[in-house]
């Protein structure tokens, strides 16, 4: 996976979920990117459909690190922990 890199050491500096005010998965993938230690912060489609027409959105939950589209769709803690702590 293509991680943002500093001196050897994985650097996250920007998670922003990017969801519907709908979405029924939210509360699920908050609590597993707090397990994970992942700070983040939550913006909703509505309000940013730049993004949806940037990136042909089509889904929720969608998350975004350092400005790019990583994850289309909620992803398992397994892949949240092998993304973010590899």
């Amino acid at each position: 996976m293509d991680r943002p890199q500093v001196s050897g050491a994985w650097l996250i500096m920007n998670v922003q979920l990017l969801v519907t005010h709908t979405d029924f998965c939210l509360p699920n993938l908050e609590c597993e990117l707090q397990n994970a230690g992942i700070n983040y912060r939550i913006t909703y489609i509505e309000d940013n459909p730049d993004l949806v027409a940037t990136y042909h959105l089509r889904h929720s939950p969608n998350i975004f690190v350092n400005n790019k589209l990583v994850f289309r769709h909620q992803p398992s803690q397994a892949e949240l922990e092998a993304y973010f702590h590899g």
